[in-house]
């Protein structure tokens, strides 16, 4: 039974094992991390949006779709490489590998063509730069990161968080062609976001992550290490999410709600610091992580929308008119 369904007997999910797939197109769904594609084309519009320059609402609409398909790929790429280890952890079981629902082979099929029609679609309608970008981008996540970062150092999210930050410069590229220190900016805030959201995570998730041997800090520095750390990349985060406004790329409803949402996150992360590293309930550190999603889309939100405000204001004084 266990070849047959492409598990091994005590449940894990090998690499060598045939299996049958039962996919629906649900489970296809699944495979492309929905939640994560959302963050991913939620920061992508804003590097599209507040670019300088111009792009066709059609071919805009074609770079949106080709970086919401190329996160895609990279999750289904993601879940094709670790099906071992999610077939061990409570919060990742149920995914469609490890569940048996799509076979391996289905799901590496499946990420790669999706990577391919992706980033070509995107160099071939809008430019090169930005589908070297995409294609940099599920390389890094898939390989870089999955393959090699994930199980052997507990940097692997510092160095890793590099794939989650990219979209906001694929955006900009889509529009200008370039990479400028404005995008750079948006990249470093995901960049620096991403240790004390997935480490806040990573506390009252650690005993799935030991199980399995995928090497997180708290498994590997302990919990009070952890929680500095989280802290410090707090304390940084916090004013570098402030320089849109401050370099003059974003305006002044920007830089109040940039101040405000880290100062929020630095309480919060200080609350989390301040938490027994004992602590069984955890409570600081799943109300930074919950926070910490809230923060980064609380940010892009505000650049999407002082940047679609004036064209809105423009269109309702013409009607008016």
């Amino acid at each position: 039974m266990a070849e047959m369904t492409g598990h091994s007997a005590t449940g894990r999910v090998t690499k060598g094992e045939a299996a049958v797939s039962t996919a629906l197109p649900s489970d296809y769904f699944e495979l492309l991390k929905p939640r994560v594609m959302t963050l991913v084309v939620f920061t992508a519009i804003a590097g599209l949006v507040i670019a300088p320059g111009h792009l066709h609402p059609v071919l805009a609409l074609i770079a949106i779709l080709c970086i919401a398909v190329g996160a895609g790929a990279s999750g289904a790429l993601n879940m094709w490489y670790d099906a071992d280890i999610d077939a061990v952890m409570t919060r990742t079981r149920s995914r469609p590998i490890p569940s048996g629902r799509v076979t391996r082979d289905e799901a590496l099929a499946f990420g790669l063509t999706l990577a391919f029609f992706a980033v070509f679609v995107l160099g071939f309608l809008v430019n090169w730069l930005s589908a070297g970008l995409l294609a940099f981008t599920i390389f890094f996540y898939a390989v870089i990161y999955s393959m090699w970062l994930k199980r052997s150092t507990p940097q692997n999210i510092v160095i890793g968080g590099a794939a989650g930050a990219f979209p906001p410069m694929i955006g900009w590229a889509a529009v200008t062609g370039t990479v400028t220190l404005e995008s750079l900016v948006l990249f470093a805030i995901i960049f620096i976001w991403t240790p004390p959201h997935f480490w806040a995570l990573a506390l009252f998730k650690s005993g799935d992550y030991e199980k399995v041997g995928v090497p997180m800090m708290p498994n590997v520095a302990g919990n009070r290490s952890t929680q500095n750390q989280i802290l410090a990349y707090s304390l940084v985060l916090a004013p570098v999410g402030v320089l849109p406004w401050l370099m003059g790329f974003a305006g002044t409803a920007y830089g109040v709600v940039s101040i405000a949402a880290g100062l929020g996150f630095v309480w919060l992360a200080l609350r989390c610091w301040q938490m027994p590293s004992d602590d069984k309930a955890m409570l600081p550190a799943k109300k930074l992580f919950a926070y910490s999603i809230l923060y980064l889309f609380v940010l892009f939100g505000a650049l999407i929308l002082e940047a679609a405000l004036p064209g809105l204001a423009a269109l309702v004084m013409g009607v008016a008119s």
